[in-house]
C-alpha cells in the first residue's frame, strides 16, 4: 500500500505515545436548572484543552467506547482571519512543532504542518472506537488527498468506507477566481471492515412510491420478476401459461425469472391449477439465452395449467376480482404480464448514498444563520457546520446509548445535534468535546447551555432540548518525567490509571468486605495498589491477611517486598514495585 512521507513525519509517527498522560479538572456542571459547582453526575463533557492532550486523558475511561466520532479539523486554507486559525501556523502551533519536530519545524510547508499536527491525532482517536464505530472527518480538497492517504495508513485502506460529497452551499460566488467550490467531503472510516451504517428514516417521497390498488392491507410497489443473466441462470428460463389468456410468457431476452422454479409453482397455484411441464421449447430458450440450440440446457420443464383454459380463466378472473391479489400479478386489468408486489418495509429505511446535498443536510449558510440565533444576530465563527449534517452522520453511525466523540469542537454543533436527536427519539446519546482555543466556554459551551434550556425570543423562540454536561481543563500530568507519582492528582485518580493499564477497564465500586487497597478482578486475577502517600508499604504475610478475594493469581503494586520467591509462587503473586512499574499510557 502506498505511504505518504513529509518532512517531520519520522517524528510525529509515534509522538501519541510521548504525550504525558493528565487529569481532568472538573470546574462546573450546568443543566436546564442552571450551572452548579457541584458534579451532576452528567456523562457528557466539554474540555478546554490541546486536544491531543485531552485525548490521552480521556483514554483510561473510555478505550473502545465510543461509536461515533465526528472531527471539523483546519482546512490549511492559509486563511488568517477566522477566530479558530485555519492554516496551523499560530503560535500554538508553532511552539509544538519546534518542539515535537525539532528545528525541522521552522522550515516545514504549510502541508508538511498540518500533517505533523494531525498524525498523532488520529492515532489516539481509533483507539476511541468501539469494534463497530466509524470516524467522520470533514474536509475540503487542500488536504483532502493527504488526509486520505494517512487515514489508510493509521485505519487501514479497507477500513475506507466512504468519501462523502456534502453540497455546503446553495449560492456559489459569481466573482470568485477559477472554478468555485460548491462541496465540502467527510471521509469515513470504520474500526473493522465489516462495518455497515444504518438506514435513513423514510422519506415522504418513498411512502409516496407505494399505494395498494388490489385493496392489499400492506401497500407495495411494483416490481420486475426477472434478473440479468439469462445463460448463466438456464434452468430460470422457461415459459409460464397465463391463466386467463393461455399465453406463455417467458422473461425478456437475456434475462431469467428472479425466484426459484417451486416458489414460483407456488405463487401461480394461488391463481389456477399448475404443473411442471416439459413442452420442448429449447429453440425459444436458446434464442433467449444467446445460445445454440444444442447448447441449451434440456429437460427445463414449463409452468403450465394443470386445468382446461376455460376452468383457469374462471377462476383467476374471480381472484383479480376478489383483490389482496397474490405476490406475482397480472397487468393489463388481469390480462398483461407478470409483475411482483414489492411490499413496503416499515423496518427499512432509506440508504444514504455518498451524494450530501443541501437540501437534505444544511448548508454553511444555513449553519450561520442558526448561530446567529442562538448568540442574538452575531455569529462568533465563521465555519460552523448545520446540524443537520452532523445529524445524519448521527443516524447512520449511533443507536439510542452511544457515545459521541468530536476533539475539534468548534461552536459546539455535534452537541447540539446529539442533544436535539435525543430529544427526537427519547434516546441517551453522550457527548464529548474538545476545544483547544480560549473559546471553549465562551463559545463551545456557552451555545449548549443555550440549546439546553431554548433560545431565542417571540416567534423564533426555540424550545430547549434539556439534557446536562460537565466542563473541564486539563489537570497535572499523573507521572513527573522523573518516573515518580504526581502525588496532587489524588489517590482516586492513580488507582484508576493502574487499573487501566492493567486491565484496559475502568475500575469499578470496591466491595465494602475487601481492604482498601483492592483495585478490581479481571481474567481471574485481583489487582491491588497498596499504596499511601506519607507512607512507604511492603508487602508481606500481614497484608496478606487482609486480602479478601479469591482468584487464580493477583497483582499487587507496593513500595517494598518482603515475601520470598517461594511464597509468590504459593499464592501465584506477580508483585510489581512502585512508581518503578508503572506503565505510561
Amino acid at each position: 500500500m502506498p505511504t505518504l512521507e513529509w518532512i517531520g513525519k519520522e517524528k510525529v509517527i509515534n509522538h501519541h505515545q510521548d504525550v504525558a498522560y493528565r487529569v481532568l479538572e472538573r470546574q462546573y456542571s450546568y443543566s436546564a436548572e442552571g450551572q452548579t459547582e457541584s458534579d451532576n453526575g452528567s456523562e457528557n463533557m466539554i474540555i478546554h484543552g490541546d486536544n491531543l492532550v485531552a485525548l490521552k486523558a480521556l483514554l483510561p475511561q473510555y478505550e473502545g467506547k465510543i461509536k461515533c466520532i465526528y472531527i471539523d479539523p483546519p482546512y490549511n486554507t492559509g486563511n488568517e482571519k477566522w477566530v479558530y486559525n485555519d492554516n496551523v501556523n499560530d503560535p500554538k502551533m508553532k511552539k509544538w512543532l519546534g518542539d515535537v519536530v525539532g528545528r525541522e519545524g521552522e522550515d516545514l510547508s504549510r502541508h508538511d504542518k498540518w500533517l505533523c499536527m494531525m498524525y498523532p491525532r488520529l492515532q489516539l482517536l481509533k483507539w476511541f472506537l468501539t469494534e463497530d464505530g466509524a470516524i467522520f472527518i470533514s474536509i475540503d480538497d487542500n488536504e483532502l488527498y493527504n488526509l486520505k492517504l494517512i487515514c489508510d495508513e493509521i485505519f487501514g485502506s479497507s477500513s475506507f468506507i466512504a468519501n462523502i460529497i456534502w453540497q455546503k452551499t446553495y449560492s456559489p460566488r459569481n466573482d470568485a477566481k477559477g472554478i468555485p467550490y460548491e462541496t465540502d467531503s467527510v471521509l469515513v472510516y470504520s474500526k473493522t471492515a465489516t462495518w455497515m451504517p444504518q438506514k435513513l428514516e423514510r422519506t415522504e417521497a418513498m411512502e409516496a412510491r407505494h399505494s395498494s390498488p388490489d385493496n392489499d392491507p400492506v401497500d407495495w410497489q411494483s416490481g420486475d420478476v426477472s434478473a440479468a443473466g439469462a445463460a448463466d441462470h438456464q434452468g430460470m428460463v422457461y415459459a409460464i401459461q397465463h391463466p386467463i389468456t393461455g399465453k406463455l410468457i417467458y422473461p425478456s431476452a437475456g434475462r431469467h425469472w428472479k425466484d426459484e422454479q417451486s416458489q414460483v409453482l407456488s405463487v401461480m397455484n394461488e391463481w389456477a391449477e399448475y404443473e411442471l411441464r416439459d413442452i420442448h421449447d429449447e429453440q425459444k430458450r436458446a434464442s433467449l439465452c444467446n445460445l445454440d440450440e444444442t447448447s441449451v440446457r434440456a429437460g427445463v420443464c414449463a409452468i403450465m395449467l394443470k386445468i382446461p383454459l376455460s376452468e383457469s380463466q374462471v377462476k383467476a378472473q374471480q381472484r383479480y376480482e376478489h383483490g389482496n391479489w397474490p405476490a406475482y400479478y397480472f397487468t393489463g386489468n388481469g390480462k398483461g404480464g407478470i409483475r411482483f408486489k414489492n411490499h413496503k418495509k416499515t423496518e427499512t429505511g432509506k440508504t444514504s448514498t455518498n451524494l450530501w446535498m443541501y437540501a437534505d443536510v444544511g448548508h454553511t449558510d444555513e449553519a450561520k444563520k442558526e448561530l446567529k440565533s442562538i448568540f442574538n444576530g452575531i455569529a462568533p465563527l465563521e465555519t460552523p457546520k448545520p446540524t443537520r449534517l452532523i445529524n445524519r452522520i448521527l443516524h447512520l453511525a449511533t443507536n439510542a446509548d452511544s457515545i459521541v466523540l468530536d476533539s475539534f469542537a468548534g461552536s459546539g454543533t455535534t452537541a447540539h445535534a446529539v442533544l436535539n436527536l435525543n430529544k427526537q427519539d427519547g434516546g441517551n446519546r453522550k457527548f464529548i468535546l474538545v476545544e483547544t482555543e480560549d473559546y471553549a466556554e465562551t463559545i463551545t459551551a456557552e451555545r449548549v447551555k443555550r440549546v439546553i434550556r431554548g433560545y431565542g425570543e417571540g416567534n423564533s423562540a426555540v424550545e430547549g432540548t434539556g439534557g446536562d454536561f460537565s466542563f473541564y481543563e486539563l489537570g497535572d500530568v499523573l507521572l513527573l518525567a522523573d518516573g515518580n507519582l504526581n502525588e496532587s492528582v489524588g489517590v482516586d485518580r492513580i488507582r484508576a490509571y493502574v487499573y487501566f493499564m492493567e486491565t484496559k477497564k475502568t475500575i469499578g465500586e470496591k466491595s465494602p468486605e475487601e481492604n482498601d487497597y483492592f483495585l478490581g478482578t479481571h481474567n481471574q486475577t485481583a489487582y491491588y495498589f497498596y499504596y499511601e502517600p506519607e507512607t512507604v508499604t511492603t508487602l508481606d504475610d500481614s497484608f496478606l491477611a487482609t486480602i479478601r478475594t479469591r482468584a487464580d493469581g493477583y497483582l499487587i503494586y507496593a513500595d517494598r517486598l518482603a515475601l520470598s520467591a517461594d511464597d509468590l509462587r504459593k499464592y501465584n503473586i506477580v508483585f510489581k514495585k512502585i512508581p518503578r512499574d508503572i506503565s505510561r499510557l
